[in-house]
């Protein structure tokens, strides 16, 4: 299916839903606030409120108060022209801002431009149509009988909702919620004459007025012409709604109201004949899209991506990492993993980084991998062999366009084998903070991470992308990794030789937490780059001493070097020293064989500060890192792959972590 009907589908799906304000948490600088959504009915739209009025159905006023700010959201009826209004007059039915409903606004607001009037009149002739018709409610009768008293405003600055400055005017440096009072946006509970009910008193949740209103516009649109979407005959639409992204974006997906600049001309004799979309199935397309991506959209600065399973079945995101998959389900003991992730649980000599002591190694680590199958595995179970996954990205060019970016239709059982796939070939040790506190495990970072990582600077110890034309590469990382994560296609490959760049210069970033993620994030790429490009090549973070890979033992040999340097630091004195082998490691990348004499002739006075035993360990390790060597591979002084940064690594983690038992029969000490 085509993207449209992908998404007139998933209304027709959650039409159930259709009017139903929920809640989603967000965690905003460590603080939970709940987001509202929902699936707005055809002929209406959503709106942010400040002031909330009570009248009887009788449509006498009862009292009034400031809309508090979690609860502002607001579902209202709209018709064509209001629901895309700019710069327009067009009004709202029954709920809109202050001009249009108070017939006394010129009383307490100067009317500099003299047509403050025009607005009132407007909105009561559009509201006394819905009045005086058969399908009118109780509810829209009230109002009318309310606001032909033109007695709004009075009663609002009766209440202390409004406020006067000293000239009797309404003061304009009052704002409610940073909107100023002549322009505050009223919305109406009317108490119902068969007894109080909250609920169905409120206007914006009452279901029967929102399904009148419905009606109402139905009945009222007499000429239909052929829906190019649905093929059915409607009324058609070319004014289309905006708001798509969030509550303030105006920018609009469909737009085909130029009539002056030749657009359809000399193709066609009308705009009708070039394009036409059923009003309501605009309306329920423009509304299920709205509704997915508040309810599970992802933001990167001007793009949004959103992704559903075809049967709305909860599925993982693309974009997030491996730890955060892995912590929807504990493992199955039942379900073996298989592949690499297999490999990880193994109690054998050479997986015995696992067995890392408690106090060094948080407890989630060890089962990441088995978590990530089994939370996998999870979700594939909840669908058949029909169920679909669906991606959309929509990026804004100018304020009031907006461009379909990327459009994806993959079978779910395809797109969680494509995840695993993603998680398993870019497989490492990462760490991260959660909860307050430091925690690793095997995976990959998310997007936005990755991000950056890869382009972040240093602020206050933490890596990120601050400049406000820099958050721009969220946006262009998460399309350019969208194909290897979405697809399972290579990674770019300048991707990974921007990360083999940075993990190679430690000195320039501050803390040492912020270069292992550079480090562990070259590895994840250069891992899954190899796995590409070497025919099926697989390297794990367990430390491989039978690879006699020049680059891989030039990474071992300095892994080697960094740990004999820092066990002889003072931690309190060197606690912001850096190693010689991290002052060298740039220039140890491009030549190694030269480099490595000078590094090896500046180790020599930090073993005389070693014991005996843990001296004469260092050095064996060193010797049985170099007896591998090809002699004519040892002395070439050509620049070495990311491949080095895998030795590296897996001998750090190996050294730092693992019981080594020296010559004495003591371990090595930390």
């Amino acid at each position: 299916m085509s993207w449209e009907e992908e998404l007139i589908n998933l209304y027709e799906k959650n039409s159930s839903q259709a009017g139903i304000i929920r809640y989603k948490l967000f965690v905003k600088n460590g603080k939970e606030e709940k987001i509202p959504y929902v699936l707005i009915p055809p002929f209406h739209t959503t709106v942010t409120a400040q002031i909330q009025v009570t009248v009887s159905a009788d449509g006498e006023f009862q009292g009034a108060e400031k809309v508090a700010n979690e609860d502002k959201l607001t579902i209202i009826p709209v018709t064509e022209k209001s629901a895309s209004r700019t710069a327009g007059k067009a009004p709202h039915p029954l709920c809109d801002n202050l001009k249009y409903l108070a017939g006394d606004y010129t009383k307490f607001v100067k009317d500099e431009k003299g047509n403050a009037g025009e607005y009132h009149d407007m909105y009561m002739e559009e509201l006394e149509k819905w009045h005086l018709s058969e399908l009118t409610h109780e509810k829209a009768d009230a109002v009318y009988r309310y606001l032909k008293k033109e007695t709004l405003l009075q009663d609002l600055i009766d209440e202390k909702v409004l406020v006067l400055d000293e000239d009797g005017y309404l003061d304009e440096t009052v704002k409610i919620e940073n909107v100023s009072q002549a322009a505050a946006f009223v919305r109406f509970i009317v108490r119902s004459s068969k007894g109080m009910d909250l609920e169905s008193d409120e206007c914006w949740k009452d279901r029967s007025l929102q399904e009148r209103y419905i009606q109402y516009c139905q009945y009222s649109q007499k000429h239909k012409e052929l829906d190019y979407l649905t093929g059915t005959m409607q009324p058609a639409s070319y004014l289309h709604s905006k708001k798509i992204r969030n509550e303030g974006d105006g920018a609009k997906l469909i737009s085909s109201n130029d009539e002056t600049n030749y657009i359809f001309r000399g193709r066609f004799v009308s705009k009708e004949q070039a394009f036409a979309i059923g009003n309501e199935t605009s309306q329920k397309m423009h509304n299920a899209l709205k509704w997915i991506i508040r309810k599970q959209g992802r933001s990167f600065e001007t793009l949004t991506m959103v992704t559903w399973e075809s049967g709305m079945k909860s599925m993982p995101f693309w974009d997030v990492d491996t730890e955060t998959i892995s912590s929807v389900a504990m493992p199955d003991p039942a379900e073996e993993p298989t592949g690499e992730f297999s490999q990880l649980f193994q109690d054998d000599e050479e997986n015995r980084w696992m067995e890392e002591p408690k106090q060094q190694m948080t407890d989630q680590n060890p089962y990441t991998a088995r978590q990530l199958y089994s939370a996998l595995e999870g979700y594939r179970r909840q669908v058949d062999n029909t169920s679909r996954m669906i991606l959309l990205a929509f990026d804004a060019a100018t304020t009031g366009r907006l461009a379909l970016a990327e459009f994806k239709d993959l079978a779910t059982a395809r797109y969680l084998e494509n995840i695993k796939r993603w998680h398993e070939n870019c497989g490492w040790i990462h760490r991260k903070y959660k909860d307050g506190r430091q925690i690793e495990y095997f995976g990959v970072p998310g997007v936005r991470d990755i991000a950056d990582i890869l382009y972040g600077t240093e602020s206050r110890g933490k890596l990120t992308i601050s400049d406000k034309n820099g958050k721009k590469l969220y946006a262009e990382l998460a399309r350019r990794l969208l194909p290897s994560i979405w697809d399972g296609r290579n990674i770019p490959y300048d991707l990974v030789v921007t990360a083999v760049n940075k993990a190679s210069m430690p000195q320039s970033y501050k803390e040492r937490y912020n270069w292992e993620r550079v480090l562990a994030l070259a590895c994840s790429f250069v891992k899954k780059n190899r796995y590409e490009r070497d025919k099926k090549e697989e390297w794990n973070v367990a430390l491989n001493n039978e690879c006699d890979i020049r680059d891989y033992l030039y990474g071992r040999l300095l892994a080697v070097a960094d740990r004999v340097e820092y066990r002889t630091f003072d931690m309190e004195r060197d606690s912001g020293r850096v190693t010689n082998a991290k002052r060298y490691m740039s220039t140890f990348a491009q030549r190694p064989f030269e480099t490595w004499k000078i590094i090896e002739e500046n180790l020599q006075p930090y073993f005389n500060k070693l014991l005996a035993a843990e001296r004469r360990y260092y050095e064996n390790l060193i010797d049985s890192i170099c007896e591998k060597f090809d002699v004519e591979e040892f002395r070439k002084n050509t620049r070495l792959d990311g491949l080095y940064l895998l030795g590296l690594h897996s001998q750090s983690y190996d050294l730092k972590y693992n019981k080594k038992t020296t010559n004495n029969g003591g371990k090595e000490n930390e």
